[in-house]
């Protein structure tokens, strides 16, 4: 195995960027060989455990507070129910369960009640992930205690956009997150967001960001923005396919030991984009028909496609 780098610089990934089409997603799937299966794939699942009134004013995000998007507001879900949409999951086959509050960071009042969440869906044999927004050192000490795996915090994009998309919190509040997280001892689950209207500069300093960290993302999500009806964004052109993919495999090449996630945008990209972006060094995707409040690819597409491409799961 390669030693993995933490000191790319913006020609390097620029360079990479600018190989052709077809050497750069060669060069994705080498280094993706090194550290996995061609023919494997991770499944997760992701549920909304908390909706809406978010108090962040994500321009993409149909949760904010700040937009009028329709959704309607729900209290944090019971238990009972969580835990009948885990033993779901697990049916479907998959391996991970995330969970997703609409929250700037954990309230007192319902960390304790994550808490009992994380730990029964650990009991039923999945691995645990929680995106509850900002975590200061002793929240994060919380989760790790109750046995938390995996913890995501998205950088969204370059630290020179991010201030045209998000507001209310600043790049360095999204870093002292990871810190915490990564001191606590558990995994981080962190990427960015593909068609904010960013340019390739942006998406090289995401690169750059989540390659330099002090660890690379155990896993690396990798979104397609979906533009929502009341939110800012809601008009913005999609992102060259081509450019997408090129993305990906940059990732992969620069992270390549890390499981880079396609996740929101798959419900609407053909198999042959989705297969593209699995020869780039995808080799992890969320099933259910639901992601958060948007739509995903359903099970049975899913399940099709990785029977023609003969994928199967880790």
């Amino acid at each position: 195995m390669t030693n993995l780098r933490h000191d790319w610089t913006p020609e390097e990934v620029s360079a990479l960027y600018k190989l052709p089409f077809i050497e750069l997603v060669f060069q994705a799937q080498v280094a993706h060989r090194k550290y996995f299966s061609a023919d494997k794939m991770q499944f997760a699942s992701l549920l909304n455990i908390k909706t809406g009134t978010c108090p962040e004013d994500c321009k993409y995000c149909p949760q904010s507070g700040f937009y009028n998007t329709g959704l309607k507001k729900e209290n944090l879900m019971c238990i009972e129910d969580v835990i009948s949409e885990a033993k779901a999951a697990k049916a479907r086959g998959a391996q991970r369960f995330c969970m997703g509050a609409a929250w700037r960071n954990p309230p007192k009042k319902d960390l304790p009640k994550v808490v009992e969440m994380i730990k029964a869906v650990k009991a039923l044999g999945l691995e645990t992930c929680v995106t509850l927004g900002m975590l200061d050192e002793p929240q994060t000490q919380t989760l790790k205690e109750a046995g938390l795996d995996f913890y995501n915090h998205n950088l969204d994009t370059s630290p020179e956009y991010y201030k045209e998309i998000i507001s209310t919190r600043t790049y360095q509040d999204r870093l002292d997150t990871l810190e915490n997280v990564r001191n606590a001892g558990i995994k981080v689950c962190c990427g960015g967001i593909l068609g904010l209207g960013e340019t390739r500069e942006d998406r090289i300093g995401l690169l750059i960001n989540l390659a330099n960290l002090p660890e690379h993302p155990q896993s690396v999500p990798i979104n397609k923005l979906i533009p929502i009806p009341g939110t800012p964004l809601a008009h913005n052109a999609p992102i060259d396919n081509f450019e997408f993919v090129r993305t990906i495999a940059v990732a992969k090449i620069m992270m390549p030991s890390s499981f880079i996630r396609l996740s929101a945008g798959r419900h609407d990209m053909s198999y042959e984009l989705q297969t593209l972006c699995f020869l780039a060094g995808v080799n992890s995707i969320f099933l259910g028909d639901k992601l958060l409040t948007a739509e995903n690819a359903s099970l049975d597409r899913d399940q099709e496609l990785m029977a023609t491409l003969g994928i199967s799961s880790i």
